[in-house]
This record gives C-alpha cells, sequence and structure tokens, in this order.
C-alpha cells in the first residue's frame, strides 16, 4: 500500500502542473493572411485571454502575432503595462478591413485606440506593419473564421 501512495503522488503532482498549464499550451491559434504576408496568430477570445494578452512575453516568431476576438465591435483601448516587447497594433473592423495602425512602446500605460468601431485587434512586433507595407484600409483574409468571443 505504501509503495502505490509513493508512486500516485508524483503522478498527482504532474497531473495538477498539466491542468494548470493548458491555457497558454493549449490557446487557439489561427492563420490569417494580409495582402501576400502570412500571419500565425494566436488567439484571445475570452475576457481572461484578452487582459493577459502578450503581458510577460520577451519572444515571438517574426511573423506571429497575437489576434483579440471582442464580444461586439466598438472603440477598444490597449495599452502595454508588463509588456516586455515593442508591438504595434492594428484595429479591424467586422469586416476584415483595418481602421488603424497604432505603434506601442513596451512597459507603458498610454492608451492606443482604434478610431472606428473594432471587432478584432492584431498585435504584431512593432513596425510589421509598416515593412510590409500594410495600412489603413488593407484586408485581414480568414479573420472572420476565428473563435468567436465568449
Amino acid at each position: 500500500m505504501r509503495l502505490t501512495n509513493t508512486i500516485l503522488l508524483p503522478r498527482a503532482v504532474l497531473f495538477l502542473c498539466l491542468v494548470f498549464a493548458l491555457p497558454q499550451t493549449w490557446a487557439e491559434n489561427i492563420t490569417l493572411m494580409i495582402k501576400k504576408q502570412t500571419v500565425y496568430a494566436e488567439v484571445a477570445n475570452t475576457a481572461q485571454s484578452r487582459e493577459r494578452g502578450l503581458m510577460q512575453r520577451d519572444r515571438m516568431c517574426t511573423d506571429c502575432g497575437m489576434l483579440f476576438v471582442f464580444e461586439k465591435a466598438d472603440r477598444h483601448n490597449f495599452w502595454m503595462k508588463d509588456t516586455p516587447l515593442a508591438l504595434s497594433v492594428a484595429f479591424i473592423g467586422a469586416d476584415g478591413d483595418i481602421i488603424n495602425i497604432e505603434e506601442m512602446l513596451p512597459g507603458t500605460t498610454d492608451i492606443h485606440s482604434a478610431k472606428g468601431d473594432a471587432l478584432y485587434a492584431l498585435e504584431m512586433h512593432s513596425g510589421w506593419f509598416a515593412r510590409n507595407s500594410i495600412k489603413p484600409g488593407d484586408r485581414v483574409r480568414r479573420v472572420k473564421s476565428a473563435p468567436a468571443a465568449h
């Protein structure tokens, strides 16, 4: 009996570690297209994942980002508190068109707002949109296939 308890305890600890690691490890992802650029985005479609965003992350691949999916189109706001990466954010309307793009400095509490009703926001490395000649009015393809907000 003692042997069984000794074996079960480490397995229980391992199981709990895996359960608490699931939200980050098993995040939903989506592949988007903007002009000829492919974007690999982690989806933030819950209040908790939208609030956490890319906070505490210190690296991200070149064409990777985070797609925020909101419950309703609105003039959403972003800031960079506790975010060490310099980022650009594209606010995107329900039709998939980019409304505006804002540059955000790491660790700041400056507010960056959508200039129209945005249903989505896409965060990428700072300057990514400019380097790829992507501007307001350009369409983000496949964004409408993102998992709905809940």
